[in-house]
């Protein structure tokens, strides 16, 4: 098998380094839920209005405990403050959430799985979500439900030619309110994971976000002097989730064509039932920092036979001229071809598929198996089975896509990265692998803890790059900075949730 070694690269989407990318210095602290950006997470004008519609992040991975069968995640309504009531956060009624697949590398679609969603109230006299302690979906407590339906669309250049029911009527895993109304919420989450007919698996409802990264990028780039990272931003925030475990036969070409193209679109129903596409997410951080905003909602408005329209903000990317301009690190020469095999076309060799059209989505060579201890740098570190090859939970595809948008492909070796190298909170072993969301009333746990580690010593345009391999982190100069404090960043909670069940009550009576 052909291996991106530790100094080959990821000419990863030129939406690269996007949105956190990382010149990683000093400043540290816990950060609590508040207004941001990440991966397509409120990253165009008309998107950032509508989050029930908003995609932040597509995952498609080899299962890891069921290697013959391929995960499919998409995420939705970013930015979850936990204790968000009483309303909390259903998914859209008037949406069609759509995952596509591409067998064959023609950018257009072979199979369509669309969720469709319902809402149930059990008593529209209260505000309550629930009206006591809830111990299963069916609990009369849980006042307000939701269901959706599955539906698989087959097409043929582009045109539907069969459609059938998967499932319906499925279960969708309740916000969690806190832990006197869900008291043990795994065991809501498992009753709302479901076998569907033919071998597949099902999950929809809340879930911590999963994706990584310090934010802070947006202030010119850290901060404009790198005080400001090292923070995952996203952390103590949740999203939607909805997931599928396919059979790989299912959604593969062959055994001789094994890669195949995902990514996922959110359309919603006008007032005269007309269907409009508002989100389209493959690769993670393309709309957000690699599309001008002249082109944001017409990406996630397009169809991926259209991308040529977007190619010149891949071949001529803006970060890496903002990266120069602020903290001197010489841009890469343009054009950026660098950056359009995998951005575009998938990697030879690795998973670009025979006769490919070149368009944006998440390619997974479905041949590659998952290995046992996953590297959060994957294809860059010679773990063939991790991103750009699709995407794992566990993959820090901030950190790839900087170093790659930084010029590692062309010669300009760096080990770019923002401090933030695994997520707040463990992932599951299991379908559907994203971890339980943060509770209600775990929001005001962890807030004002922490301590904030100045940079000294930082002079001129003086970059702090960071190096984090294993357990280590190592704080690199550039050849203009002097003495920088060591970064060292604790995060992760531990929520503490009593599994005893309290005396049944009804607050209405």
């Amino acid at each position: 098998m052909w291996t991106w070694r530790r100094r080959g690269s990821i000419a990863l989407l030129a939406c690269g380094a996007l949105a956190g990318g990382g010149l990683a210095a000093a400043g540290v602290a816990v950060l609590e839920p508040r207004t941001a950006n990440a991966s397509s997470h409120r990253e165009a004008p008309l998107i950032s209005g509508q989050p029930q519609f908003d995609t932040t992040d597509v995952y498609a991975f080899v299962s890891p405990d069921h290697p013959d069968s391929t995960t499919l995640v998409a995420n939705l309504l970013p930015f979850q403050e936990p204790a968000g009531g009483p309303n909390f956060y259903p998914f859209a009624t008037d949406a069609r959430y759509d995952l596509h697949i591409d067998s064959d590398g023609d950018a257009q679609d072979e199979l369509l799985y669309r969720f469709t969603f319902k809402d149930h109230r059990k008593n529209e006299n209260t505000f309550l979500y629930n009206t006591g302690a809830v111990e299963s979906l069916d609990d009369p407590d849980l006042n307000f439900t939701q269901t959706y339906d599955i539906e698989l669309l087959r097409k043929e250049g582009g045109k539907t030619v069969s459609r059938h029911k998967v499932a319906k009527n499925l279960p969708v895993a309740p916000s969690n309110v806190g832990k006197a109304s869900m008291p043990d919420y795994q065991k809501l989450r498992d009753e709302a994971v479901r076998k569907v007919p033919g071998g597949l698996k099902a999950f929809a409802g809340q879930a911590d976000d999963p994706f990584f990264l310090d934010l802070r990028v947006f202030d010119l780039l850290y901060g404009g002097d790198l005080s400001e990272v090292g923070n995952d931003t996203l952390k103590g925030y949740n999203v939607n989730t909805i997931a599928l475990q396919v059979p790989t036969s299912y959604i593969r070409e062959s055994e001789e064509q094994p890669v195949v193209g995902i990514y996922a679109t959110t359309e919603r129903r006008s007032a005269s039932g007309h269907w409009t596409r508002v989100s389209r997410l493959g690769m993670p951080l393309v709309n957000e920092v690699v599309n001008p905003v002249k082109d944001k909602d017409k990406f996630n408005a397009s169809s991926p036979e259209n991308d040529g329209d977007f190619l010149k903000n891949v071949t001529e990317p803006e970060l890496p001229k903002l990266v120069e301009a602020i903290h001197k690190i010489k841009a890469p020469q343009e054009p950026r071809d660098d950056l359009v095999s995998v951005f575009l076309t998938g990697v030879k060799d690795l998973n670009q598929p025979p006769n490919v059209t070149p368009s944006e989505m998440l390619r997974l060579n479905t041949s590659v198996k998952p290995v046992a201890e996953p590297k959060r740098l994957g294809v860059l570190d010679g773990d063939n089975a991790g991103f750009p090859n699709g995407r794992r939970l566990t993959d820090d595809v901030l950190d790839i896509a900087l170093q790659t948008v930084e010029g590692e492909l062309v010669g300009a070796k760096n080990d770019l990265g923002d401090a933030v190298d695994a997520n707040d909170k463990k992932f599951g072993d299991t379908f559907p692998y994203v971890a339980l969301p943060t509770a209600g009333s775990d929001t005001r746990k962890g807030a004002d803890v922490g301590t904030k580690t100045d940079a000294t010593g930082l002079t001129g345009g003086a970059a702090a790059l960071t190096s984090s391999w294993g357990e280590n982190t190592v704080m690199l100069a550039s050849a203009l900075a002097g003495a920088v404090g060591v970064l060292l960043v604790g995060f992760g909670m531990s929520y503490a949730r009593s599994r005893r069940r309290p005396a049944r009550r009804s607050w209405l009576g």
